[in-house]
């Protein structure tokens, strides 16, 4: 089976460790910053990232990805599918290609998660997602934050983080929001090496750990 391409004979290849995904014409040799081409689904966003940008749908195709995370996180069934070795990979890019259609994605996002069907990594679409939002997010001057709650943030909380983090670092800060049920509260906010915990969990260690001295 050949894996699919994503428009002007552009092909996505399966990376090697210590390099970018191989390419044809649509990938520039642009390195992006922040690490993020040191693990396989970085680099795999970063040659999706460079094909988008040529094609001028760096938007779209972030919608794309977001979409398909979400729907990960919200569906056992999507989860327990992009997960299974025993799916072959036509019944896997058989499967992912529906999806595609019900969510209405861009034929440079379906081709793409034909590739990862091809090359048995669509368990890496959610470490691929986010690693695509941070390099957009950089590329705009945007910093990324991963924030853990124990409980999902809706739209008004989460305007009110992204102000309250962009008064703090000084320039747009794009939410990455996850859910952790084991920190009980509060929240946990990451910047590149930076961590921000404010987790009811630590918290209560922390009094634990008082009430002992």
């Amino acid at each position: 089976m050949r894996a699919p391409t994503a428009g002007r004979s552009a092909v996505f290849r399966p990376p090697h460790p210590g390099s970018r995904p191989a390419t044809d014409e649509g990938f520039s040799r642009v390195e992006h910053s922040g690490g993020i081409t040191a693990s396989l689904p970085g680099r795999y966003a970063s040659a999706l990232y460079d094909l988008a940008k040529d094609r001028n749908l760096i938007a779209a195709v972030e919608g794309d990805l977001a979409g398909l995370a979400q729907a990960v996180r919200e569906s056992a069934d999507l989860a327990a599918l992009i997960r299974n070795p025993q799916i072959s990979r036509d019944a896997a890019g058989k499967a992912i290609e529906a999806v595609a259609g019900v969510l209405g994605l861009s034929e440079l996002t379906r081709n793409f998660l034909g590739v990862l069907a091809h090359n048995r990594r669509l368990g890496s679409l959610p470490e691929v997602a986010r690693a695509f939002a941070t390099i957009a997010a950089a590329a705009r001057g945007e910093v990324t934050a991963k924030v853990t709650t124990a409980h999902p943030l809706n739209d008004e909380q989460r305007r009110e983080l992204a102000a309250k983090l962009k008064a703090r670092e000084g320039r747009e800060v794009k939410i990455d929001a996850s859910v952790d049920p084991e920190i009980l509260g509060g929240l946990v906010v990451t910047i590149g090496s930076r961590r921000i915990d404010g987790s009811l969990r630590t918290r209560l260690n922390s009094l634990a750990q008082a009430m002992k001295g």
